[in-house]
């Protein structure tokens, strides 16, 4: 025999949001019980005016006039003020309120000394059916919230039997006729059978918002894998087309270079530089590819050691050097000795392609790369005198493939070097910073915070689950 699963434990946030709306499903029945309570009290009256003293039934109408005034300023109030308001204001607002409905209770359990025992048995039996009507319609109306309920049924119920045992003992002194027993013993059961059956009813109205609340969140959940399966498409179709894109120039010159060094090799100390320069482009958008591709995959492997600052800004000013000078750029290395916690491969990688745009966006002057001492710890500081980044681009160059339309240098670009900075600083916990003005140039600061390996791998695996939210889930 399979066992039957337990439902899920609820949250915190669920047994807001259904007490919530059990607040609203009892306000929203409580504008037509009023009309019904107002039809109930004309039959009452017309039945029992000529059976009691004037004064004792207008005494009647008086006291649950003010009840039913009093009822219908706090529905109004709801109405008005609360209805569209947080579930915790509902609910405040409910509590301030609830003792409304027991003494509603209480005045149509006080209508029983208006004809028990004196009017006639029929009219008795109409008042019987209305009170009987009229609890049933509160087990209803009140269910959703069960003390409410409870307190309704208990008043309404015991204020009656208290009257018929007055009548019967102190008044009657027993000697009253022997149907009094049996309507108080029907009504102690019917009392009874209300209150089992509101119980049942509350249970299953607060299972129902519950099974709502966890669709809602079930086709929210699923609307967000799905919208983020699709951003991962258009993402991963992007990054094709865009790479497809960048690779065919360098790929169809060196096609053209080749042609052209087989029909004249004589030409071949002016093609080989041009060869070489096409297949550095190849390698170094493949390099971005798989820096990519290993940062999707949550495959980064993250070597944390004390790193020499100084040591890898003089390697980079090795490999950086003799690009400024082929282009006419002044090459500035200023550094502060110190070591910092990180990964030295990454670390390199980040620096360097920060260097490697300063040096692709600048066209005259030069490039400054620096390390200082700060309160914080050590930052590495990348100057450049070149193109600038104006304010309306400056959110989104740290996007996959994006380049600002019209900068001298993007056609060689693939858009990726920032994109990959960006991924790799927030992993290994440096912040980076950025100012630029057009026309003057662009400084970024990477603040070296000790990279803590825990954190670090946490939030490389973040990083995929952003992305592929569908992969923290069962398959």
């Amino acid at each position: 025999m399979k066992a039957e699963s337990l439902p899920a434990p609820a949250t915190s946030a669920e047994r807001d949001w259904v007490e919530g709306e059990l607040v609203r499903s009892l306000m929203r029945t409580q504008r037509s019980t009023q009309w019904l309570a107002l039809t109930l009290v004309a039959i009452v009256v017309g039945i029992l005016w000529d059976d009691n003293y004037p004064v004792l039934v207008l005494s009647w109408i008086a006291l649950w006039a003010a009840v039913a005034f009093w009822r219908l300023w706090v529905i109004q109030q709801y109405q008005n003020e609360v209805r569209t308001r947080s579930t915790e204001d509902q609910i405040a607002f409910f509590r301030r309120h609830r003792l409304v409905w027991p003494m509603s209770a209480l005045v149509w359990g006080l209508m029983t000394q208006l004809y028990f025992d004196r009017a006639p048995l029929g009219d008795q039996y109409i008042c019987w059916l209305v009170l009987a009507g009229l609890a049933m319609f509160s087990v209803n109306s009140l269910s959703a919230r069960v003390r409410v309920m409870r307190a309704y049924l208990d008043l309404l119920a015991g204020t009656a039997l208290a009257l018929m045992a007055w009548r019967m003992v102190v008044e009657l002194r027993l000697q009253g006729p022997t149907y009094h027993w049996w309507v108080a013993l029907l009504l102690l059961i019917f009392w009874q059978v209300l209150r089992h059956s509101g119980q049942r009813l509350h249970a299953t109205l607060r299972r129902n918002f519950e099974l709502q609340y966890r669709n809602m969140q079930l086709i929210e959940s699923l609307t967000r894998q799905t919208q983020a399966a699709l951003d991962a498409v258009e993402i991963k179709n992007r990054f094709l087309a865009s790479a497809a894109h960048d690779i065919r120039q360098p790929v169809h010159a060196l096609g053209l270079y080749a042609d052209w060094l087989g029909s004249e090799p004589e030409l071949v100390h002016e093609l080989a530089p041009k060869i070489v320069d096409a297949t550095k482009a190849v390698n170094q958008l493949f390099d971005s590819l798989f820096d990519v591709a290993r940062l999707d995959s949550g495959k980064v492997k993250l070597n944390i050691e004390a790193v020499d600052v100084a040591k890898l800004l003089r390697n980079l000013e090795l490999q950086y050097r003799p690009l400024c000078e082929a282009k006419g750029l002044r090459f500035r290395l200023h550094v502060c000795p110190g070591t910092v916690r990180s990964d030295p491969i990454l670390l390199q990688r980040i620096v360097g392609n920060l260097i490697s745009n300063a040096v692709k966006y600048t066209p005259r002057g030069g490039v400054l790369v620096a390390s200082r001492s700060t309160r914080a710890g050590l930052r590495i500081e990348i100057w450049d005198t070149g193109l600038g980044i104006a304010p309306a681009h400056q959110r989104e160059i740290f996007r996959e493939f994006y380049k600002v339309p019209g900068h001298a240098g993007t056609e060689d670009g693939f858009g990726l070097g920032l994109y990959i900075v960006a991924r790799l600083t927030h992993i290994l916990g440096h912040p980076l910073t950025f100012t630029s003005r057009v026309g003057s140039g662009t400084v970024f600061r990477l603040s070296l915070q000790p990279t803590d390996p825990p954190a670090a791998s946490e939030r490389a695996v973040a990083v995929v689950a952003q992305m592929f939210p569908s992969r923290d889930g069962g398959g």
